[in-house]
């Protein structure tokens, strides 16, 4: 092998090194910046009296579409719970996400399939 193509390979492999760990030291440090805002937040139980006070809102608002099916729910926070669902209107059957606090504070509705 040349001694010219030899250095083109080599820095070659160099750039395609640099340009994977580029990746992961900005992976790394937005793991470190997300940890680092979470620190500084107050930590927060489950609860599950506001997941059931969201789950049955969230049913109540979606059933203005059609027959609920609740999918899944996450808590978000102290006071916060996203609720995933579809609603059955005959043939007609779309996805919710509903948003709660301490009231129904957002609901999204989309058409599923095509």
């Amino acid at each position: 092998m040349s001694g010219s193509l030899r250095k083109a390979l080599q820095l070659t492999s160099l750039l395609a090194a640099s340009l994977a760990l580029g990746g992961c030291v900005a992976s790394l440090a937005a793991s470190a910046l997300g940890a680092a805002a979470r620190s500084g937040q107050k930590p927060y139980q489950h609860s599950e009296a506001l997941q059931l006070a969201a789950t049955q809102a969230c049913r109540a608002h979606a059933a203005q579409h059609g027959e609920v099916h609740i999918i899944d729910w996450e808590q978000r926070g102290s006071g916060k719970v996203v609720v995933y669902g579809t609603a059955t209107n005959g043939a007609n059957r779309r996805s919710f996400e509903c948003t709660y606090t301490n009231k129904v504070v957002g609901f999204r509705l989309r058409a599923i399939g095509g």
